[in-house]
């Protein structure tokens, strides 16, 4: 995180003695990226954090990924998914490689303890309201959230109702692009978001406990860890790395006269992708301007576009719609549907000034292979949407 919070209760200096109110001693942890290199938290519990009883592994299956194959364009309609679990357990795979996992969720049950030790996760919530809870404290959160959860992080979802998500698992850290940063961290003036922008716990979350499950997910696997105590016993912390959230609708979209390329939505960066937030922006203004995106071809990528809301004229005609995903891969030239550009042009002549249009796009460099809810949602004539005259 680009910049230095303190919540609860620490001491003046870091390292020393911190005394409970019996006079007993609170147990300190470090939470440090890339060693003791990077970014870090210092979080003070009441017992222990290393304390468990019990280590079980947990069956997780086969990854069930397939490759792209026949190379094609695909459309994954997540609204004719019957998902079940949670936000953790109930994840259904769409597609993914060795740096990243996408998943969609659907739930109104409370999730259990876990820890994702492989890297961070960015969740971005479709619909519906829950509470984050984890060691540094809780976020209430709603539709049009990321929330960002760093690396072993102990935390749980507790919706409030119905919830759909997008569920984004890196195999490393999800960050603000370098290029909006200063070389000390701060946003700077040119970034479509700030510091204002991102809502962290604002106070510690004491949950007692005894014997406490948390499930552990790390390279090897699943395991399910039982802590002597609850995990969520820190009185405060402080530091850089921790939970927050952003809302795509506090995403200040960059504008051209002409049609801008995605760079300019970027809204995160991970290992081998980039998130970006598509949001209702003024149109292109130059008199002559399509606004409109032009055929592209992404030669080093796969695009993978999560419709959030609003209305796609780019995309009319081809099924798209609320909740549907399409993946572009490398390989496949891509842009408007037939007849979409003349539409837009003369909607513009009409008075037509901005976009409705509300998107979260994954850019990966490696190739995504196929999940099996992608298989199981998949609009069969997406393909051949091109070739059909308007």
């Amino acid at each position: 995180m680009p910049y230095y919070r303190v919540v609860g209760e620490v001491p003046e200096k870091r390292h020393v003695q911190f005394r409970r109110p019996d006079g007993g001693l609170y147990q300190e942890e470090l939470m440090g990226e890339e060693g003791f290199s990077s970014d870090s938290s210092l979080l003070y519990h009441r017992y222990a954090p290393t304390a468990i009883v019990k280590a079980e592994a947990v069956d997780q299956g086969a990854s069930g990924l397939s490759p792209n194959l026949p190379l094609s364009p695909r459309h994954f309609r997540t609204q004719d998914l019957r998902p079940d679990g949670d936000l953790v357990s109930g994840r259904l795979l769409l597609a993914g490689n060795s740096d990243v996992r996408i998943s969609y969720a659907a739930t109104s049950a409370p999730s259990e303890l876990y820890r994702d030790s492989m890297g961070d996760e960015c969740v971005y919530i479709a619909s519906g309201r829950a509470r984050f809870e984890s060691a540094y404290g809780a976020l209430e959160v709603g539709e049009g959230d990321y929330i960002v959860v760093p690396t072993g992080a102990i935390h749980r979802w507790v919706p409030d109702g119905p919830v759909t998500a997008l569920v984004i698992e890196a195999a490393g850290h999800i960050r603000p692009p370098k290029r909006y940063l200063s070389q000390y961290g701060q946003f700077l003036e040119h970034a479509p978001y700030s510091e204002r922008d991102l809502r962290a716990p604002s106070e510690p979350l004491l949950v007692d406990g005894e014997e406490v499950p948390v499930l552990v997910r790390t390279r090897g696997g699943l395991t399910r860890l039982t802590y002597a105590h609850h995990p969520f016993d820190v009185v405060g912390w402080d530091g850089c790395l921790y939970p927050y959230a952003f809302n795509i609708r506090d995403f200040e979209p960059i504008v051209k006269r002409t049609h801008a390329p995605p760079p300019v939505h970027q809204t995160f960066e991970g290992p081998g992708f980039v998130i970006c937030s598509f949001c209702p922006r003024p149109l292109d203004f130059h008199p002559e301007a399509v606004p409109i995106p032009y055929n592209h071809h992404n030669v080093d990528s796969d695009e993978f576009m999560f419709y959030a809301g609003g209305d796609y004229s780019a995309r009319k005609g081809s099924g798209i719609d609320v909740g549907s995903v399409s993946l572009h891969p490398a390989g496949f030239t891509h842009g408007p549907q037939p007849g979409a550009v003349e539409a837009v042009v003369e909607a513009v002549r009409k008075g037509l000034s901005t976009t409705s249009e509300m998107a979260v796009m994954l850019d990966t460099f490696r190739p995504l292979d196929l999940g099996p809810a992608a298989f199981a949602c998949e609009d069969p004539g997406y393909a051949w949407t091109w070739a059909v005259r308007a």
